[in-house]
């Protein structure tokens, strides 16, 4: 997101609205929504203030609805979370019933919820993954495929080898090791001088690096003086997060290659992409390889915090019994939350419906940017992940405030996004549950390029 930006507490008219799926029938921000989000704002940090001032009440598939009457269409996913639609009745039961029988912890202690979880993602994982260890947040995962990565390379080649290799523009969390390991320098700047172990190569998007061989990530670590025998592991998100771009498939083949002749441990970054979200179970799977460790959250259960990672059962085997633990890992709600996802996804064939209507998304987006070429620099997605990157025109700069008034625009005409996001705040993500029927995707791509429309037709009125 756009460092620094929120949105005004100043009630405005905006246009009515009364669709199928969307329904605007206040100003905005709706004026009794105001004392609420003041008390946000005094009671939590600024850092929490950067999202549109929508009041989430209830949430049903794909529609978010506040108290005053108002209905979005969701092209966020409460942040690639509510993979099998918002509010699942079937999610909701499995929830209750857990919570019924008033277990609601049990740390490291057996329980079923957590053997019912932590089988059924071992079952559906490539068969080289056979070992899940279960946890609440994405950024938690992150650290411990950096720790498994690193307990590895010490076994096999001592203390130099160390180095973790992740590419720029990435986003891995926001613990220490998950932003040292991502890729985006606004969000290190206040960690202070930078762990030489952490290291970044040019992700090659074809956009903003034009080079997409992988002799340019060999070519990076030789600049940067880091020979393959330091390399423990190398991280990459399965698409990258801003932009919703996908490795080549050859340079990620060649990555696995690579990885396979170094002893170093590759991790696929599948926190947004598991579960369906691009048409696949597993994001990786359009690559044609297995990683040796998968880092999982948001999408495992369409509500509630819990994450996993995926792999070996050599690298998860690591640590003696006791000593890689975590206070809420496997929590039977969360994870009797998990399975009941899980089950909707597969009965309902959530993952060929984002396939198929993926591709109108793709299409309806492709048509957007063709209409505003010389603000919408590239566009990329495959399933129910896309994202459309604003650019000052002739250039390739971000431009955020051409990002930020877009969704700022849906938002009041009923289409909800999450703020901007990517490089330089200029890119706008799209990502419904994958649920949302094919008349809702080009409803909002309707609402999207209207949008693009309007605040063009102000800039060149201004």
């Amino acid at each position: 997101m756009a460092a620094g930006r929120c949105y005004e507490l100043v009630p405005r008219e905006v246009p009515r609205v009364e669709t199928r799926y969307r329904r605007i029938v206040t100003p905005f921000p709706v004026p009794e929504s105001i004392p609420l989000l003041q008390d946000l704002r005094a009671y939590e940090p600024q850092s929490m203030e950067g999202q549109p001032p929508v009041i989430w009440d209830r949430a049903d598939g794909c529609q978010v609805y506040d108290p005053y009457g108002n209905m979005w269409l969701d092209f966020s996913s409460g942040v690639l979370v509510t993979n099998a639609g918002h509010g699942r009745k079937e999610i909701a039961e499995a929830v209750i019933e857990q919570a019924n029988r008033r277990l609601l912890t049990h740390y490291c202690f057996p329980g079923g919820p957590r053997r019912g979880l932590a089988k059924r993602l071992v079952e559906l994982a490539p068969d080289r993954l056979d070992k899940a260890f279960i946890l609440t947040t994405g950024s938690e995962a992150v650290e411990c495929a950096i720790k498994l990565s690193r307990a590895h390379g010490l076994a096999v080649g001592g203390p130099e080898k160390l180095v973790i290799v992740s590419f720029t523009g990435a986003f891995h969390g926001r613990t220490l090791a998950s932003q040292l390991a991502g890729g985006i320098p606004a969000l290190k700047d206040w960690i202070g001088p930078l762990d030489p172990t952490f290291v970044q190569v040019p992700y090659p998007d074809g956009f903003r690096c034009e080079d997409t061989s992988f002799e340019l990530f060999e070519r990076t670590l030789a600049q940067k003086g880091i020979a393959p025998e330091r390399v423990c592991g190398v991280l990459t998100e399965t698409f990258q997060g801003g932009n919703a771009t996908f490795l080549p498939v050859e340079y990620m083949q060649r990555l696995r290659a690579w990885c396979d002749e170094h002893d170093v441990v590759l991790t696929c970054d599948e926190i947004q992409a598991a579960f369906g979200r691009t048409g696949t179970m597993w994001g990786f799977e359009h690559y044609g390889i297995v990683p040796d460790l998968m880092t999982l959250g948001k999408g495992i259960s369409s509500s509630l915090p819990i994450s996993a990672v995926v792999g070996t059962e050599a690298l998860l085997n690591q640590f003696p019994p006791g000593s890689m633990t975590s206070t809420h890992t496997g929590n039977p709600i969360c994870s009797a939350a998990a399975c009941a996802n899980i089950d909707l996804i597969l009965r309902e064939h959530l993952i060929d419906h984002a396939r198929d209507v993926g591709q109108v998304l793709q299409a309806e987006l492709t048509a957007i940017k063709d209409r505003f070429t010389d603000v919408i620099g590239a566009v990329g997605g495959r399933g129910m992940v896309a994202a459309a990157q604003c650019i000052v025109p002739g250039t390739k700069d971000p431009d955020a405030d051409l990002a930020w008034d877009v969704v700022r625009r849906c938002v009041e005409s009923g289409l909800l996004f999450f703020s901007p996001v990517g490089f330089g705040g200029g890119t706008i993500k799209i990502c419904p549950p994958l649920c949302t029927e094919q008349a809702a995707i080009q409803d909002g791509c309707q609402v999207l390029g209207s949008s693009f429309e309007a605040v063009l037709a102000g800039r060149a009125k201004a």
